[in-house]
């Protein structure tokens, strides 16, 4: 059985690599882009992706953005999808489980994070 592959989305350049560096010491291949444009682009080609973790703020698009386009895509809406975001705001938490993120993250993600990542793919 090969690794299980997660898309990581964030625009900054160390929480990429934190999540990412996380991930992989559990023996998952990480995809790490910096904006929700690149992640379309790269699920648009790439078919073997099986879960999403995604930053809230972003320029341009935010996660929540991300979030809706993969919902609404029939090839792509089984993907599990987690945001990540140093914001505790309610409303936008809620926001998120509404439409259809399976967890939202508090920043920094921490080691300890990994296993309930893990457990949505």
């Amino acid at each position: 059985m090969s690794s299980p592959h997660v898309l990581v989305v964030d625009d900054t350049h160390v929480d990429r690599h934190v999540i990412s560096m996380a991930l992989m010491r559990h023996n998952v291949r990480v995809t790490a882009v910096e904006s929700v444009m690149q992640a379309l682009v790269f699920l648009d080609s790439e078919h073997d992706v099986n879960m999403i973790v995604s930053d809230y703020c972003m320029p341009q698009m935010t996660g929540y953005d991300l979030l809706m386009e993969v919902k609404k895509s029939p090839r792509l809406a089984h993907l599990p999808v987690i945001i990540a975001s140093s914001d505790n705001i309610p409303e936008r938490i809620r926001k998120c489980f509404d439409g259809g993120a399976k967890d939202y993250i508090l920043k920094p993600v921490k080691i300890a994070d990994v296993p309930r990542i893990l457990n949505y793919i």
